[in-house]
């Protein structure tokens, strides 16, 4: 009796040591990619990859994509099964309806999930630092989305042009402005709205002033949102003007069918607060130019005066 009690508990033993040290084990087949993702449950669409698992039947058991045409086919089974539009679980009774229907199983037991989305892209492009298009598994909120594209970038402008399908109008769209400061600064929640796939974000470029000749650091300059640009601003970014600048500069700014106004501006009462400040526009430039005249007078002038200290200086040393 002893002996068989002993022998029981080796045997208890044994078999705990081995469920201890087995390991878990990996799907193949036809169901592999179906066990590495089970994305969340919404509407399927084109083509998505769905998992098609039914119990006792291998056979039947795949991952399948969805058709352009919104339909699967799966072995045995005559015709083609309407899957866009459905739900996952919509989808599990379809299948078994119609396995049931041609006398293929009798209770089927099916289960379906979602392993890719590929009808719910959104796009981010504009001034981003990675601009792209993904996929919106799950519920994705605008600034999450901006998050997966690593945020604004300097060049940003002061809002956000948002475009999304009308539901129920099939090639139908709708903009909508939000204002990033709004968005971000602000916290506003009603902006960080949430986005079902088929979005596109974007970020347009801030608006820019130009200024150009006679300045030390000429280039363009972004126009940031409740910040009027100014002459004497725009100067200052470009860290002021050079040596032998005439007194009066020009703006040319855009006008309807591509030509330029022409606005004179006279910077020397502007310096000496004579006369205000002008207000510049984006896309304004401003041209500073060079007196040439000027340059070349004290450029004789130099010379003379180099002339008369190297004489000065021969004679000098002849007298001694």
């Amino acid at each position: 009796m002893r002996l068989i009690c002993f022998s029981l508990v080796l045997s208890v033993s044994f078999g705990c040591g081995l469920g201890a040290q087995t390991k878990p084990v990996t799907l193949y087949g036809p169901m592999a990619d179906a066990a590495q993702s089970n994305l969340p449950g919404q509407k399927i669409g084109a083509n998505d990859l769905v998992g098609v698992s039914v119990y006792d039947a291998p056979e039947l058991t795949r991952t399948v994509r969805v058709s352009s045409d919104g339909f699967i086919t799966l072995p045995m089974v005559k015709r083609k099964l309407q899957a866009s539009g459905l739900l996952p679980a919509d989808l599990e009774t379809s299948i078994a309806e119609a396995l049931k229907e041609g006398g293929i199983l009798v209770e089927p037991i099916v289960a379906v999930t979602l392993v890719e989305y590929h009808s719910r892209p959104i796009s981010v492009i504009g001034a981003v630092k990675k601009p792209g298009t993904f996929q919106a598994a799950g519920s994705m909120k605008l600034l999450e989305a901006l998050g997966r594209s690593e945020g604004l970038t300097a060049d940003a402008g002061p809002e956000i042009l948002l475009t999304r399908p009308v539901a129920g109008s099939p090639g139908k769209t709708l903009v909508t402005r939000i204002a990033i400061r709004e968005l971000i600064d602000q916290a506003v929640p009603e902006l960080n709205v949430e986005l079902q796939g088929g979005e596109e974000i974007r970020v347009p470029e801030a608006k820019r002033i130009y200024v150009a000749g006679n300045v030390k650091k000429p280039g363009a300059f972004t126009v940031r949102e409740g910040t009027p640009m100014t002459v004497m601003k725009a100067l200052s970014l470009a860290e002021g003007v050079s040596p032998f600048s005439m007194k009066i500069g020009y703006i040319f700014r855009p006008v309807e069918g591509g030509a330029k106004k022409e606005i004179p501006v006279e910077l020397a009462r502007i310096f000496k607060r004579e006369v205000s400040d002008v207000a510049l526009e984006p896309e304004d430039l401003l041209y500073v130019p060079e007196n040439g005249r000027r340059r070349t007078t004290l450029g004789i002038a130099e010379k003379a005066a180099g002339f008369g200290l190297a004489t000065m200086s021969g004679v000098l040393i002849w007298r001694r």
